[in-house]
């Protein structure tokens, strides 16, 4: 198994790049998606490039970025991530790994788009409790900061808090853990899966297309 993770820059697939190593998976990149222009932002993330390339560079893995449009339809997303599986296929990759938790509906598109490709999908993570699978990442030095709230599900103060058990304690009812209904998107900065911690600074809270974003920035 030759296996890229795909790399959203939150807990979940930082996370899923831990358990991968301690199974002794050879993982051997880092398969993103980026805004096209500006700071080649993750969207949902609101996370800068800048920050992607520092998360690599601690993961010891090369980063690979696929340019989407904003907005991007649903046609040209497959489109672009076909060119880029098929380029990773003629490099040998066998598996792409996601982060994802329960939602199966999520889960049968990932099948569907990989069904023909040569190159299979893989849950490391899939049906964990997330409350569980929550504390677990962070007693295992995970550290992340919410980056996307969601206003509709939790209040958009919970925006640039920390992924820690104090977060986790004073979560509303209904509010997933681990945020895998999108009530919140993470940048995860320290963690067993980096060889060092990212250091970061906190720029403005800003709305913007119904969600609440916590701007980070490399320190430096």
């Amino acid at each position: 198994m030759r296996v890229l993770v795909a790399w959203s820059s939150g807990k979940d697939s930082a996370w899923t790049l831990d358990v991968l190593r301690r199974d002794g998976v050879e993982v051997t990149g880092l398969l993103t998606t980026v805004e096209e222009g500006g700071a080649g932002r993750v969207a949902m993330h609101h996370v800068p490039r800048s920050l992607l390339d520092a998360q690599a560079v601690a993961a010891r893995l090369p980063l690979l970025p696929v340019s989407l449009p904003w907005p991007c339809s649903n046609d040209e997303y497959e489109r672009r991530m076909a060119a880029a599986v098929a380029r990773a296929r003629a490099e040998g990759v066998t598996h792409v790994a996601f982060g994802d938790l329960f939602i199966e509906d999520i889960r049968a598109y990932r099948e569907r788009m990989f069904a023909d490709s040569g190159i299979a999908p893989l849950f490391p993570l899939w049906h964990r409790p997330t409350d569980a699978l929550a504390r677990e990442m962070i007693a295992g030095g995970l550290r992340a900061t919410l980056t996307c709230v969601d206003p509709r599900q939790l209040d958009g103060g919970y925006a640039g808090r920390e992924f820690d058990a104090r977060l986790l304690a004073e979560l509303p009812a209904g509010v997933d853990p681990c945020g895998e209904r999108g009530e919140f998107h993470t940048f995860c900065h320290a963690g067993p899966m980096f060889a060092a911690p990212i250091p970061l600074r906190r720029g403005c809270t800003v709305q913007r297309d119904g969600f609440v974003y916590a701007e980070l920035l490399p320190a430096s």
